[in-house]
């Protein structure tokens, strides 16, 4: 058999190696256009880049796109359909059949942007009583902590990233003292972002009684192929009545302790209220995807009904992932945007909708909408932030504003429109985001929440330049080009 390898070695040449490297693009070409259904856009980026760079083709190809949309990740049984399709039909019946002003002038509103979330991304409209806005990440893990210690009944925590360094190991040793006391600890990770984090790191964890799973957990620790659909959420539930959500994961640049970012500017928000338990439902399903472990669902609804809050604040949870065409998150944002009429402000580390999302801020923008989006002054991913730069001139010449954030890294991800309307979650302003990445937002029908997320936008405006159409025309040529082929990159990646 050595012998029979050896020859074969010996015989093949470069000129064999690549025929056999364009057959396989050829063949994965075809498996594009016919089988994996991608948009006519990322369809032809990856045709191109299978033929002009055959080698990185294959490559890119193996690592960034596989097909999980058969995968059975929010698979439910017939009774807690059942219980879903009741809730959601009821709470459609009530809208319909109820006068949404003498409950909320600004629900009332955007009572079809409600309908949509509710009806299409399958989101609970619910009550709440508090939402706590933290833009700090220090502020952020002492007040999560301290909430932690007071847990009484259950602990569920679901991070993109925790790293094993002094922020990561004081969670981890909080979750483990949890767990000896007998409360109920969950922990999902997810495999590639906290990969530092190792399963003897949670041997006294585990011990204590506490549980752990990594989602999309390899075969081969090392040996993670699959770069995009990640669990990008960020979601803490405790004693099923306190919520966090938001943009911060858990490492020491997220408090500001790492040189190369300095200022973390992130923003997160602390619930109290019926969203908690749709927050809830929503860690459960991933935890019982990852781990393998049975969840009753229908024991949780009758524990927890949605129908206890006194709280006037209307929240809808919203959840999108790379197993549903429907991009949730996305279309929810757009209506936010085309239903605007008087002002959009937006804060995204990334800037790299696609078309449908920008053709929607363009016209924003040229029907005189105030349009204002902050974006970050350095790159964590160097043709990604070209990409935003080159969307952010394009904006430019339709009349929005642009400003680049320059008191640390810029991480936060909001969207406020007309002093009534809000989101802040784990999705980015980006394909990766809509497409491709596991994510969850808050929808907030409230003006005094709303009023609170645009005064931290207008308090960091005092740390930002604006990025004007002169900047754009002082570009190289050199930038021109490698801002054209990372915007091409982006609908791939």
């Amino acid at each position: 058999m050595h012998e029979i390898l050896r020859m074969i070695i010996e015989f093949m040449t470069v000129g064999h190696i690549m025929t056999i490297i364009y057959v396989l693009n050829f063949i994965i070409a075809l498996f594009v256009i016919f089988v994996d259904r991608k948009s006519p856009t990322a369809t032809m980026a990856w045709v191109m880049i299978l033929f002009i760079v055959p080698v990185v083709g294959l490559v890119f190809y193996v690592v960034f796109s596989q097909n999980i949309a058969r995968l059975k990740i929010d698979k439910i049984s017939p009774d807690e359909m059942r219980i879903n399709t009741y809730i959601r039909e009821e709470q459609i019946r009530q809208l319909n059949s109820v006068h949404l002003a003498n409950y909320s002038a600004i629900l009332d509103k955007w009572k079809t942007m409600v309908m949509l979330n509710l009806d299409y991304a399958n989101s609970y409209l619910t009550a709440n009583e508090k939402v706590e806005i933290i833009d700090d990440g220090r502020l952020k893990f002492e007040r999560m902590f301290e909430d932690i210690r007071n847990a009484r009944e259950s602990v569920e925590v679901c991070y993109f990233i925790i790293k094993n360094d002094n922020v990561g190991r004081k969670l981890i040793k909080l979750l483990t003292m949890k767990a000896q006391e007998g409360v109920q600890v969950r922990l999902l990770m997810d495999a590639a972002g906290s990969k530092s984090i190792t399963p003897r790191m949670l041997n006294a964890f585990k011990a204590a009684g506490g549980e752990y799973a990594y989602y999309f957990k390899p075969k081969f620790r090392y040996m993670n192929l699959r770069i995009n659909y990640r669990n990008h959420r960020k979601i803490v539930v405790i004693d099923h009545k306190i919520g966090y959500v938001g943009g911060f994961n858990v490492a020491k640049e997220y408090v500001g302790l790492k040189k190369k970012f300095g200022y973390w500017r992130d923003t997160h928000i602390r619930l109290i209220g019926d969203a908690v338990i749709t927050l809830n439902l929503r860690f459960l399903l991933d935890w019982r995807y990852a781990s393998g472990k049975k969840v009753d669902f229908v024991e949780t609804f009758k524990n927890h009904p949605i129908t206890e809050s006194d709280g006037d604040i209307p929240i809808q949870i919203v959840s999108s992932g790379p197993n549903s065409p429907r991009q949730e998150i996305k279309l929810g944002m757009m209506k936010m945007i085309t239903g605007a009429t008087e002002s959009i402000m937006i804060q995204t580390p990334y800037l790299v909708p696609d078309d449908a999302m920008m053709e929607s801020l363009l016209m924003a923008a040229k029907s005189g909408v105030d349009v204002r989006i902050m974006i970050p002054c350095m790159p964590d991913h160097p043709f990604v932030y070209r990409t935003t730069l080159l969307n952010a001139g394009m904006l430019l010449e339709e009349g929005a504003k642009v400003y680049i954030y320059e008191n640390g890294f810029l991480h936060a991800k909001t969207l406020c429109v007309d002093g009534e309307v809000c989101t802040v979650g784990s999705a980015n302003f980006d394909n990766r985001s809509f497409k491709l990445n596991f994510e969850t937002n808050a929808f907030i029908y409230d003006e005094d929440v709303t009023k609170r997320m645009e005064k931290f936008f207008e308090r960091d405006l005092k740390y930002c330049r604006e990025y004007t159409l002169e900047d754009r025309k002082n570009i190289s040529i050199k930038e021109k080009f490698l801002e054209s082929i990372s915007r091409l990159l982006t609908e791939i990646l």
